[in-house]
């Protein structure tokens, strides 16, 4: 009887025992605590009535683990078939990193990433061992022409597609630097101020001028603003890459325009015009443009004048190219001066009325002087041969 009550006590005990170990399936992560190492497993107290051992093949590559470490396991086996539960580390770390994954693309977490490969259409990326593609398209928010610049390199990016079934990752790092870039823009709008200047980068140059990154903001100089002198093409002055100190001439956050200046307003040649040319003067320039209705002479760098076609030649003449061309010196009269438009009418065959005053005057002269002392001055820097 009392063998009876012994053997019924003793599975109560281990009936209490058993009720006491946390029931595991086959697919479970659990957390546990490590026991000891040896060179081909490591023993694990995962909580049940028998340790676990995880074999050194289910062990992440390289990983460091020490007696007392807490990990999580997943759970290959309950039984191995010698009473112990089989575990595996590395399954535990891939599912724990899935999950992670899922969590940072719902977040739109960011993170920097190695580009370990570049592959047909983009570049490839290891993410705790998972791998993850960059399209070509994203991997920077300028253009890239060669994507092998980008090897070895470490990027900041965010996760754009995520299927945890399908194992699939796809990164971006355009998108990061594009909420960069959006943020810089606000806040240049916000401090952008006419008058004032800033620093910037040459992007691109067309036929009107030359456009400049502000830090995320493009800003154009028009040719007209590039130099005080003509600028025929934006290469005259500046180069792609240039850093550039500009004025901020206008801008319209609706249209997102942003008009620079690269010239110095300081140094208008314009101010002194009227000090320095007269109504009524002969000047020497060269000419610099020709258009149906006149041509235009630079007197000096920045400032130019207007011939008009009626003041070209005493002939008829049917465009200002028939009798001029590009790069020729030529004798004009001032005609009118305006400072504040910036603008100057002279006049070719005013040269000749002047010529024929200074004769009048000569014949009324009772004092012996020469028509040769009369004219000196005005061909002196006359270059007679063409």
């Amino acid at each position: 009887m009392e063998k009876n009550n012994e053997e019924i006590s003793m599975k109560e005990i281990m009936g209490e025992i058993e009720k006491s170990m946390k029931r595991i399936y086959e697919g479970d992560i659990v957390k546990g605590t490590v026991i000891s190492i040896s060179q081909d497993e490591v023993l694990v107290n995962i909580g049940y009535m028998t340790d676990g051992v995880i074999n050194k093949s289910e062990l992440s590559d390289n990983e460091e683990i020490n007696p007392g470490d807490e990990i999580y396991v997943y759970i290959l086996k309950v039984n191995d078939g010698e009473g112990n539960v089989a575990l595996s580390k590395k399954m535990a770390d891939e599912i724990k990193f899935w999950d992670k994954l899922q969590e940072d693309f719902n977040a739109g977490t960011k993170f920097i990433v190695k580009i370990n490969e570049i592959v047909k259409g983009g570049a490839v990326a290891y993410i705790n061992g998972i791998r993850a593609f960059i399209p070509a398209s994203h991997i920077s928010y300028s253009y890239v022409k060669d994507l092998n610049t980008f090897l070895n390199k470490e990027v900041n990016v965010k996760i754009i597609e995520f299927d945890k079934n399908k194992e699939r990752v796809v990164l971006s790092a355009k998108e990061v630097e594009k909420e960069e870039v959006e943020r810089n823009k606000e806040k240049i709008w916000k401090t952008l101020q006419k008058g004032e200047k800033r620093i910037g980068t040459v992007t691109r140059l067309v036929k009107f001028g030359a456009f400049v990154d502000l830090g995320g903001l493009e800003g154009l100089i028009h040719l007209n603003d590039l130099s005080w002198k003509r600028v025929n093409n934006p290469s005259e002055v500046v180069s792609i890459g240039d850093k550039v100190s500009v004025y901020v001439l206008d801008f319209d956050k609706d249209k997102n325009r942003i008009s620079l200046g690269l010239k110095d307003v300081a140094e208008d040649p314009w101010k002194l015009a009227v000090a320095k040319y007269k109504t009524g003067e002969v000047v020497e320039g060269k000419i610099v443009k020709l258009l149906d209705f006149g041509a235009f002479v630079e007197l000096e760098d920045g400032i130019e004048g207007l011939v008009h076609i009626t003041e070209i030649s005493e002939d008829r003449i049917l465009k200002p190219s028939d009798v001029l061309n590009v790069g020729d010196k030529v004798r004009v009269k001032v005609l009118e001066i305006n400072e504040d438009a910036k603008r100057m009418s002279l006049s070719i065959k005013g040269v000749n009325d002047s010529l024929s005053e200074e004769i009048s005057k000569y014949n009324d002269n009772d004092e012996g002087v020469t028509l040769g002392d009369l004219l000196k001055d005005k061909f002196k820097d006359f270059n007679f041969e063409k």
